[in-house]
């Protein structure tokens, strides 16, 4: 794949590195790991190619013989060549992350950096980042797509819900409200309208039993509407006459 004076669609760099796994010439990785059915590892590149003069030699920040600047932005353990984005090497992590770097932290039990709001202000889940995300499978703790750091600690790239231990991904509040009123504007027919359920609360466990309706069950503890049936309807009981 041909360099061009910006890199290509993931990177600015002026300059191809060579594959230490078939010894082909790519601008980045990403470019090589979406053409073969092999992986480039980052860690064993050892030779670039002048996208200028074309000059293959070791991996290295400027050209030896034209003196091009292969990127503003050069890591010598990943070998990653970008424009300036505040990039840092994060030696706990084993990789570079976008910066600055006094706006993160690396947190010790996670095994990831996180921004410096989240320092002791966040729930702990050890290696949090050493899988793929769950809603879209990619690998979160290489992803070049911010993850999000939810309320139960767990990474994901974007859902509504974790959908590892089911909690609410975010404060939901204002929309537990919406369907409140909804709800209230559409009756259940008569014949179900004293029918309940049992329910468990996926974020705060309670177990409940609740008035039956086809838009929301809505947890008696604490309001929420992440919930799940179990169990058949509860019919109302029969009034003597």
């Amino acid at each position: 794949m041909a360099a061009t004076p910006d890199g290509c669609e993931h990177y600015v760099r002026s300059c191809l590195l060579k594959a230490p796994c078939c010894g082909k010439f790519y601008v980045c990785r990403l470019c090589h790991d979406g053409e073969e059915k092999h992986q480039l590892d980052r860690f064993k590149v050892r030779e670039v190619r002048c996208a200028a003069c074309s000059t293959i030699q070791e991996a290295q920040q400027t050209c030896k013989e034209c003196d091009v600047k292969f990127g503003e932005y050069y890591c010598d353990v990943c070998h990653l060549f970008d424009k300036d984005k505040k990039q840092y090497h994060c030696q706990p992590c084993g990789i570079c992350r976008i910066g600055p770097k006094e706006k993160y932290f690396h947190c010790t039990k996670c095994n990831l950096c996180l921004a410096t709001d989240l320092k002791d202000n966040h729930k702990c889940v050890e290696n949090v980042s050493r899988q793929n995300c769950p809603v879209c499978m990619e690998d979160i703790h290489t992803s070049r797509i911010g993850a999000h750091v939810l309320p139960c600690g767990h990474l994901l790239h974007n859902a509504y819900r974790c959908p590892l231990c089911m909690r609410s991904a975010f404060n939901m509040k204002e929309f537990w409200e919406d369907q409140d009123k909804e709800i209230a504007q559409s009756p259940m027919p008569t014949e179900y309208r004293d029918t309940t359920v049992k329910i468990i609360c996926n974020d705060c466990q309670a177990h409940c039993t609740v008035s039956f309706h086809v838009l929301g069950l809505k947890c008696s503890s604490c309001g929420s509407y992440n919930t799940a049936q179990y169990g058949g309807l509860i019919a109302a009981p029969a009034v003597n006459t």
